[in-house]
């Protein structure tokens, strides 16, 4: 399988220009034949409102707004399954009750609609406007899986904060999204992300296409059930971030807002890990594919543009974690 995840930096409240930096993006790179294609979480609306009514104008009816629109086009445009991240607004068929959720949508290449996440472990800033998605379901237990894609297969969605423990709170070896990915038996994983750094500003700017491996160690540490449950098939999980900054930067005591000419509230400066990259879990061991030139297949930390990677060819890096 060509697995495509399309990194950038969304401006927040930007929807018409973000959507046409991706696209610009795409017909600059030209993925070869991508059977899916990732963007990270809440791609065109940008992540950091600090609020719900900072958010309001930019929600989307339920698998049928701006994001979902643009998924279809390019799906059918590209010939493959798109995946992209969107505020939700749900509407009740019955009450006409609305509810809110962080989701991801599915899209095949037909343009059918094929599944609809609901991110199930918030960040605090998704509890300001989104509710929990499992809350949805009849067991009201955190659920991230979709039983069949169609070409796809039987796939284990999540977004960001998901793989975290449970509000910080639950204990840090849960591990409740690996070891449900585990139960299941999943074989594809993958994860829209607005994922934090704690680099700053001028971190990300020196060696931008350099990865930020302190993050993607989080991330392989949050896998662990799979790294060491010695299941010998192999696993995929695919970490589809953004990258850059949103919020407002105090300077001298000055608050300057930077979101070009939309007229939005941000929320505090924040800058995001970038460094999307696929991961192979196999008999122990996990593994970096490899791209043109014969480089590690991951994308820089403040890195734009679009990665393939083909699950069908060897994965030749090892990846380790350094002892403490």
């Amino acid at each position: 399988m060509r697995i495509a995840t399309l990194q950038f930096a969304p401006t927040l409240g930007a929807v018409d220009s973000n959507i046409q930096l991706a696209n610009s993006l795409l017909e600059t790179s030209r993925p070869t034949r991508p059977d899916l294609l990732v963007l990270p979480e809440l791609a065109f609306t940008g992540y950091n409102f600090p609020s719900l009514a900072a958010i309001q104008p930019y929600l989307e009816p339920t698998a049928s707004g701006p994001s979902t629109q643009w998924a279809i086009t390019t799906a059918r445009r590209q010939h493959c399954h798109v995946i992209v991240g969107y505020p939700e607004c749900h509407t009740d068929s019955e009450t006409g009750q609305t509810t809110n959720y962080n989701a991801t949508v599915t899209v095949a290449p037909s343009g059918e609609v094929l599944a609809n996440y609901r991110k199930s472990f918030l960040y605090y800033t998704d509890e300001t406007w989104a509710s929990e998605g499992f809350l949805d379901t009849p067991s009201q237990q955190p659920f991230f899986l979709s039983p069949n894609l169609g070409q796809l297969g039987s796939v284990g969605h999540g977004i960001c904060m998901d793989i975290n423990p449970y509000k910080f709170e639950a204990p840090w070896s849960a591990y409740e999204f690996a070891t449900t990915m585990l139960k299941a038996n999943v074989k594809l994983i993958v994860l829209s992300m607005a994922w934090l750094t704690r680099l700053s500003e001028q971190d990300l700017a020196i060696e931008s296409e350099r990865p930020d491996m302190e993050t993607v160690a989080y991330w392989l540490e949050r896998f662990y059930p799979l790294l060491h449950s010695g299941v010998g098939e192999e696993v995929v999980v695919v970490f589809a971030n953004r990258c850059g900054t949103e919020g407002n930067r105090v300077s001298n005591g000055s608050v300057h807002v930077e979101n070009g000419k939309v007229e939005v509230e941000g929320g505090d400066r924040v800058c995001y890990a970038g460094s999307s990259c696929a991961m192979r879990f196999q008999g122990g061991q996990v593994r970096m594919f490899e791209k043109t030139g014969h480089e590690v297949a991951i994308l820089g930390k403040g890195e734009e543009g679009v990665l393939v990677v083909d699950t069908e060819q060897p994965a030749r890096y090892l990846l380790q974690q350094k002892a403490a």
